[in-house]
């Protein structure tokens, strides 16, 4: 009790704040995002048997919870996905399927969306699929869906994870404690980063000029 008596209360970061509008939602049908050779596309069942072959690593779903046994599992994951409320994507690099992420926990009203769910193939990370797929997401859901807060979790273990988040420009909130169940039923905690809709010019700078690097060195 001693502990709870030394509390001080969070004050206000943003006394001044105006209201805000709703964000646009849903993604409209057939939307593509672009940069380069990498590509984001809505998904669809017909990519099922490209997103198996690629993501089908042990390594990839680590930290990932939902590993499709087979293209049909797959199918079945990606018709789940809108009664959840996610919205995944594919991620082409040159045509060729490399991986998937997608929009989720989104709450229009409050014009706030989180991306994740993000896997990719081994072969790729490391390169520039992360930050260019993190700049066309945040890019639509800043610049064209109007949202004012992107936010990424991550499973503690997932060191490697929480280095590429903090490296997109993202900031660090905190902990959420015993927060969401793995694939092997113990619960994590999770690692909460956050963009906002006035620290997005400085992030996407960022990320272009990382991603631009990436493709001249390609």
């Amino acid at each position: 009790m001693a502990e709870l008596s030394r509390f001080v209360p969070v004050s206000d970061s943003r006394p001044d704040d105006a209201p805000w509008p709703a964000a646009v939602w849903p993604v409209p049908a057939g939307t593509v995002l672009r940069i380069g050779d990498v590509s984001l596309s809505l998904a669809e069942s017909a990519d099922a048997p490209e997103l198996f072959a690629a993501l089908d690593h042990d390594a990839v779903w680590t930290h990932v919870k939902g590993r499709p046994a087979s293209p049909d599992g797959w199918v079945a994951a990606l018709d789940a996905a809108p009664l959840i409320g996610r919205t995944p994507w594919t991620v082409r690099l040159g045509g060729a399927v490399v991986g998937t992420t997608s929009f989720l926990e989104v709450s229009p009203g409050d014009a706030r969306l989180e991306i994740g769910f993000t896997t990719y193939a081994p072969s790729v990370w490391g390169t520039i699929i992360n930050p260019a797929c993190k700049l066309l997401l945040m890019q639509w859901a800043f610049e064209t869906a109007h949202m004012g807060r992107v936010q990424l979790k991550t499973d503690i273990r997932n060191a490697r994870s929480q280095a590429a988040i903090a490296k997109l420009g993202a900031r660090f909130e905190g902990v959420l404690r015993r927060y969401q169940r793995r694939a092997d039923d113990t619960v994590r905690d999770t690692v909460l980063f956050s963009v906002l809709a006035d620290e997005w010019p400085e992030v996407k700078l960022g990320l272009e000029a990382r991603v631009a690097e990436g493709m001249a060195l390609n």
